[in-house]
């Protein structure tokens, strides 16, 4: 009989990733204890639906519909929260931290939202929470954080952390497909929701960089207010322009240190195709991390789906088990609960560079009145491409411009101007490029 000490878990949601959490735990246990010296032993699987579980051939005997009673248990010092949202998986964590319970969740939604006042909870109950699995998946970016960087100055993240829009976007560039196109293989491919609002609309990656964020920048995340703007109104033609130019488009989450305050946003961006966030394709994620001693590391890996989140999950309860996941968040200084609002700034305030096109009647003269109103603002033009309209689609002609760096108040301002003009057959398109981040070493 092994002397090893025994860790019981309780696990509250049994789909996707909770199923393959509980295979691994009853069906590795030697292995999960050769490797932590633990023996990390299931108590109980609460749900209200088993048909996952059974699916998955669980032992029955672990099914609970008692809540209350799960979390009460004796015999077990760790709940997995894998509900999901913000309401009753709010209701669960809570009642497991007062019942003197560490918390293993993948909920970024959830703490996005409510972390900091349930961190401080655990605080007060002397338990922890671990949440490796809520911002990519099997990525260890949450471990790199509150490790190895969180003795260093993080200056930037910019991170690709949604699978389901980078498969979309890698589709849209590799393949010339529609949004629409897109959109329907990935949902076919099981890798988007029949509802992709939450991932499509930059919502998603936006509740994974509240998060990361907060713990880079040992500061308190206001949600409501990073700027947010989703993948659903990219066109085919601008991406296959991008291309021509030697840029990809992804959905990025940038988190950036200035001078004045963080700067925190999540929307399409063009990158040159050389920089290494261009080559994560497919439902990958990747992280790129930019710190003052450090400088970029960058962090890559499968961001979602059952056995990549499970391995994350499982890790955690590992780290709980062990007692460092407990340390780490007695110890650090940088938990967002210990720490005032961060100061964001509006993203009017960010500069940078600019893809724009502007589909003109074709009359001499259009591009200088264009180009007069953007030098009106201090915008100054880097390069001009032209092409036949060609498909007798869309009247006019399209003009892509691509701008130095400007200040976005004053291009959203021009570009106000610019829609007015007589020869505009349809709105402004405006993505902004995204330069490589400068590092401080040599």
């Amino acid at each position: 009989m092994s002397d090893a000490k025994e860790v019981g878990i309780v696990l509250v949601g049994c789909g996707t990733v909770g199923s393959a959490v509980a295979a691994c735990l009853t069906g590795q246990q030697r292995h999960l204890e050769q490797r932590t010296g633990r023996r990390l032993t299931l108590r109980a699987i609460v749900d209200v639906d088993f048909a996952r579980a059974r699916q998955a051939g669980l032992d029955e005997k672990l099914f609970s519909r008692d809540l209350e009673g799960s979390l009460a248990r004796q015999d077990a010092s760790v709940v997995v929260e894998l509900v999901g949202g913000t309401t009753f998986a709010k209701t669960v964590v809570e009642k497991a931290l007062q019942a003197g319970k560490s918390v293993v969740t993948a909920n970024k939604a959830l703490l996005a939202h409510h972390g900091p006042e349930l961190w401080e909870l655990a605080r007060r109950q002397g338990v922890c929470i671990a949440f490796e699995a809520s911002c990519a998946g099997a990525i260890p970016i949450i471990a790199a954080l509150t490790g190895e960087l969180a003795c260093d100055q993080v200056e930037a993240i910019y991170g690709i952390v949604n699978g389901t829009c980078n498969y979309i976007l890698t589709a849209m560039t590799g393949q010339d497909r529609s949004y629409a196109q897109a959109l329907a293989e990935a949902q076919s491919r099981g890798l988007a929701e029949a509802d992709p609002t939450l991932d499509v609309s930059g919502t998603d990656s936006a509740h994974k960089l509240a998060i990361m964020a907060g713990l880079a920048f040992g500061a308190r995340i206001d949600l409501a207010k990073i700027y947010v703007e989703g993948i659903d109104r990219l066109q085919q033609q601008d991406i296959r322009y991008g291309r021509e130019l030697g840029y990809v488009v992804k959905l990025l989450a940038i988190a950036r240190r200035q001078e004045d305050g963080l700067s925190l946003r999540v929307h399409p961006a063009f990158i040159s195709a050389e920089h290494p966030l261009a080559w994560v394709s497919g439902p990958f994620n990747a992280v790129s991390v930019y710190a003052a001693r450090s400088g970029h590391t960058m962090y890559y890996g499968r961001g979602a789906g059952g056995e990549p989140t499970s391995a994350a999950v499982i890790g955690d309860i590992a780290a709980v088990a062990l007692g460092n996941a407990g340390r780490s968040f007695e110890s650090l200084g940088i938990w967002p609960d210990r720490q005032a609002k961060a100061d964001l700034l509006d993203v009017s305030a960010v500069r940078c560079r600019y893809y724009l096109r502007v589909q003109v009647a074709d009359h001499p003269g259009v591009l200088a009145q264009i180009a007069q109103l953007l030098g009106r603002r201090g915008i100054s033009i880097t390069s001009v491409l032209q092409h036949e309209s060609g498909n007798g689609q869309v009247e006019g002609v399209p003009v892509v411009i691509t701008t130095h760096r400007a200040v976005e108040g004053d291009v959203r301002s021009a570009l106000e101007e610019v829609n007015r003009l007589e020869a505009m057959k349809a709105p402004a398109v405006c993505i902004r490029m995204v330069d490589e981040h400068p590092e401080r070493l040599a």
